[in-house]
């Protein structure tokens, strides 16, 4: 069979969450069946290293998608002639974009429904196409695969579709993620929180990831407790210019809050191990791969209430109500001086992190996509 697979955010340069889980996903589907064909289309000229195997065949597809309008040209047109002229009999798409106008077989993968829940966290041009689209998509493929059951019954619920046509398959974590020795420890301490220990938050600096409330909340309990030394690293980049910019941080304690940027895998798998404390807090997730690096890391996690986030984290978490400050700050204290807690919590996540793999991830979305090639 010919399986067309959207790998678009496959980007040497800059690879962040869509990136990760298709590299991830489709690496293993290439890897594991060799019987098969594999049509991967890119939007741009793509590194070498991602064409994954002689079984996959890479195809550049113009224009560069990466506006609703381009958006629209890329999957209607030219992913419809691409698909008719590679006589796929699939088409795969793990960034959940489908092409509207072809008539083969596709699966999407939907991660969540943010957008639709708060769509003022997204630029306007965006969020009327994702309004516009979304429900589209689901109600046109074949079979949508989503990443949690959480995002499974929102997809159903908000869009009226069966439970029967949505297939929830949890996420991985990469295998660099594990616990370090004190020296590791010492030296990304140094290197990122003037030789302190650190509250770590890991992702994109957008709305929804929650920082806008978070760092009040490290700001007041630097306030309640003047004698520690916690500082709290942040790593990740803006999504979209300014998406970042009413982070308002408070002078006496800005020197305390550091900021990284990106990071590359390895030494974010440090940096995330040489944490005391990893917090993370959003208000909406579909699922939250970060909460498994802490896990596989040994960091004990603070963690939001809502969504998706406590099917991840389950009973390796202490968990804090994300819309309010004051109880985010608590937790932080109660984590933080509780010792006790905190290797209790790292316990449970080591453990826990067992139950997720991305070898178990791609051998369930085969089984999807082998159902519908039947």
């Amino acid at each position: 069979m010919r399986i067309a697979i959207n790998t678009r955010f496959l980007l040497s340069h800059k690879m962040e969450g869509f990136g990760w889980y298709t590299f991830e996903i489709v690496k293993r589907l290439v890897e594991n069946h060799p019987e098969h064909e594999f049509i991967l289309f890119f939007d741009r000229r793509y590194d070498p290293k991602f064409v994954l195997g002689k079984n996959a065949t890479p195809v550049v597809i113009s224009p560069q998608a990466r506006h609703p309008i381009l958006f629209k040209i890329w999957f209607d047109f030219s992913i419809k002639r691409a698909l008719k002229k590679y006589k796929a009999d699939l088409f795969f798409s793990p960034d959940g974009y489908l092409s509207l106008t072809s008539d083969i077989k596709q699966i999407g993968v939907i991660h969540d429904l943010n957008f639709e829940h708060y769509p003022e966290d997204m630029k306007p041009v965006m969020r009327k196409y994702y309004l516009k689209n979304f429900p589209k998509f689901a109600k046109l493929a074949d079979h949508v695969i989503t990443v949690s059951e959480y995002s499974k019954q929102d997809i159903c619920s908000k869009y009226s579709i069966s439970d029967k046509k949505v297939t929830a398959i949890w996420n991985g974590a990469s295998e660099v993620f594990k616990p370090v020795d004190s020296t590791i420890r010492s030296e990304i301490q140094v290197k990122y929180s003037d030789g302190k220990p650190y509250f770590l938050f890991v992702g994109a600096i957008h709305p929804r990831k929650n920082l806008q409330r978070l760092i009040p909340a490290f700001e007041k309990y630097k306030l309640n407790n003047p004698d520690s030394d916690y500082q709290l690293v942040i790593v990740g980049t803006e999504l979209w210019s300014n998406s970042g910019a009413n982070l308002e941080i408070d002078p006496s304690v800005k020197a305390q809050i550091h900021f990284t940027g990106h990071l590359p895998l390895d030494k974010l798998a440090r940096v995330v191990a040489s944490a005391t404390i990893f917090t993370y807090v959003p208000y909406f997730e579909g699922f939250g791969i970060p909460l498994i690096e802490a896990m596989k890391s040994g960091t004990p996690i603070l963690s939001g209430d809502k969504t998706s986030l406590p099917e991840v984290a389950g009973d390796a978490a202490l968990y804090c109500d994300p819309f309010s400050i004051d109880d985010i700050c608590e937790k932080l204290t109660t984590i933080a001086h509780d010792e006790k807690l905190r290797s209790e919590l790292s316990v449970k996540g080591l453990k826990r992190a067992k139950l997720f793999s991305w070898d178990k991830s791609a051998e369930q979305v085969w089984e999807v996509l082998e159902k519908q090639l039947k």
